[in-house]
C-alpha cells in the first residue's frame, strides 16, 4: 500500500510535546516499512523521525500552534485560523492522495475528521485520546454512521469512552523491541514517566516516594511550568530528581535500571505507552487503575493495579514490587506489543477501510 501517515499537531516530532503520539507514529511507520509498504509522513516543521524509519519520506508543513484537547474545555468550540497547523497538516495530505491508497490521521482534531466525507482516498482515523471535545465527538459519530470501519483505538476502554461506537476496533500499539535492553536490576530508584501536566498526577508519585524514602527520577517534557514547582514544594525530602525529555534509546538506558515505574494518571490514558517502555526493559509497573493501563498490566504478574488516586495502596503495592518476575514484564511486551504485532493489526485495519470505501 502506499499510505500517507498525518502527524500529531501539537508539537514537532522529536519536541516531546505530543507524547505519546510521536512513539506511536515511528513504531507504525517501522512496522509498516518493514512490512513492504510506501509511507510518507505529514509532519510541523521542524519534525524528525526515528532513525530506523529514515527510509520513509517526510513532509514537513508550517502553520500556528494547536493547543491539546486535554487543556481546552470539553464544550469549547472546534474552531482553528486558516493558517493553523491543523489545516496545514490535512491540506498536504489530501494534496499528495492522488498517489497514494489511503490517508492514516493521528491527530485528534474536527478538521482532518471532517475531511473524510470529501477526500478522494480513504481516510483512517487512529484515535489517540477518549472524548476529551463534544464537537470532535459529535464529529466522529457523523462519520462513523457512513464509515464504521474508519476508525481505530488502542484499547477498549478507551473505545468506550464514545459509546455510539460498537464492535471497535482495537489495535493496541507497538514497540521496536531491540530499542529496549533488559535489566534484572531490583536495587534501583523508582521512575516516573511523561509529560509534566496537572493530568499526569506526578505529585502522587513524588508523595509516596517520599513516604518511602527512595529516589524519583522523573523523565518527560516540562509541560507547565507552574505545575512543576508546585510539585518540587512537595518534595520535602529531596528525593526528585528531574532527568529531561530524552530519546527512547536514551531513557531505555536509564529507565531499565529503575525498581518499578509509577503510573499515576489522573484522566483515562488511551493506551499507556510508558507503561510498555518499562516492561520491555522489564521494569514492573504500578499504575492507577484508569484507562489503558488497566487493560495493559496483569496485577500480579506484571506489576499491579492501585484503585485510583490511592496513595495508600499505591505505596503498600510498591513495597512488594520485588515479588514481581522481570522476565515475564518484558515476555508481556514480546508476544503482546512489538512493531510487527502492531502493524499486523493496522494493516488489517486498513485492508478494512479500503474495502468499505470502495464498496460505498
Amino acid at each position: 500500500m502506499r499510505i500517507i501517515i498525518v502527524s500529531t499537531s501539537i508539537g514537532f516530532l522529536g519536541s516531546g510535546k505530543g507524547g505519546g503520539v510521536e512513539l506511536t507514529l515511528n513504531s507504525l511507520v517501522l512496522g509498516l516499512l518493514n512490512k513492504g509498504h510506501n509511507v510518507k509522513v505529514v509532519a510541523p516543521d521542524q519534525s524528525q523521525l526515528s532513525e530506523q524509519c529514515r527510509s520513509a519520506e517526510l513532509i514537513c508543513v508550517r502553520g500556528t500552534p494547536q493547543t491539546s484537547w486535554q487543556h481546552q474545555d470539553y464544550y469549547a468550540a472546534a474552531e482553528t485560523s486558516q493558517d493553523s497547523i491543523v489545516n496545514a497538516l490535512i491540506d498536504k495530505a489530501l494534496s499528495l492522495s492522488n498517489n497514494s491508497d489511503l490517508i492514516i490521521n493521528l491527530s485528534y482534531d474536527l478538521q482532518p475528521i471532517s475531511k473524510t466525507l470529501v477526500s478522494q482516498v480513504p481516510i483512517a482515523h487512529l484515535i489517540s485520546m477518549g472524548n476529551e471535545s463534544y464537537a470532535i465527538s459529535n464529529q466522529i459519530k457523523k462519520i462513523y454512521s457512513k464509515y464504521p470501519h474508519n476508525f481505530a483505538f488502542h484499547t477498549k476502554i478507551q473505545a468506550s469512552d464514545y459509546p455510539f461506537v460498537s464492535n471497535p476496533i482495537i489495535v493496541g500499539n507497538g514497540f521496536q523491541l531491540s530499542n529496549y535492553t533488559f535489566c534484572d536490576e531490583r536495587d534501583g530508584p523508582l521512575g516516573w514517566v511523561g509529560r509534566v501536566s496537572p493530568e499526569k498526577g506526578l505529585e502522587d508519585a513524588v508523595y509516596v516516594a517520599n513516604k518511602l524514602q527512595e529516589r524519583l527520577n522523573v523523565w518527560g517534557y516540562i509541560e507547565d511550568e507552574k505545575y512543576a514547582l508546585m510539585v518540587e514544594d512537595l518534595d520535602s525530602a529531596g528525593l526528585l530528581s528531574w532527568r529531561g525529555f530524552l530519546s527512547t534509546s536514551k531513557l531505555q538506558e536509564e529507565l531499565c535500571r529503575c525498581r518499578a515505574l509509577i503510573n499515576t494518571p489522573k484522566w483515562n490514558e488511551a493506551y499507556g505507552n510508558v507503561v510498555v517502555e518499562a516492561m520491555a526493559c522489564g521494569v514492573p509497573v504500578v499504575a492507577y487503575r484508569r484507562g489503558g493501563p488497566s487493560e495493559i498490566i496483569k496485577h500480579g504478574l506484571t506489576g499491579f493495579l492501585v484503585e485510583p488516586d490511592n496513595k495508600y495502596e499505591l505505596f503498600e503495592y510498591l513495597k512488594k514490587i520485588n515479588f514481581i518476575d522481570r522476565y515475564k514484564c518484558r515476555s508481556w511486551v514480546e508476544n503482546n506489543a512489538s512493531s510487527n504485532i502492531f502493524a499486523d493489526k493496522v494493516e488489517g485495519w486498513l485492508q478494512k477501510v479500503i474495502e468499505n470505501f470502495n464498496n460505498s
